[in-house]
């Protein structure tokens, strides 16, 4: 499966799921960073909400949670991040199409 077939798959995945992590004023610091950790490690897949509240871009607050948790974006729409873990994105991309 190519990256953008993967990243479909992905994104009509999380359409299922609610944002379980919220980034607000306080930005990110290493406590959203291990509660991300720990949800990726349980979930495979999760969404992250960054506040209006929040003093960063959506885009930026995705690219320094995913530098700082090793996983992968999947997709960055409005105020709303999707992250997977880079085993998930890895098996994903690896699947054979029919």
């Amino acid at each position: 499966m190519t990256e953008s077939k993967a990243r479909k798959e992905l994104i009509r995945r999380a359409l299922e799921i609610e944002p379980t992590v919220h980034v607000g004023k306080d930005g990110v610091d290493d406590a959203l960073n291990n509660e991300v950790v720990q949800q990726l490690k349980k979930k495979r897949l999760i969404k992250i909400r960054v506040l209006n509240n929040a003093e960063s871009d959506t885009k930026e607050v995705a690219e320094e949670i995913a530098a700082a948790t090793n996983s992968v974006i999947v997709d960055v729409r409005g105020g709303v991040i999707i992250l997977t873990d880079k085993r998930t994105w890895d098996s994903q991309c690896q699947k054979k199409t029919a």
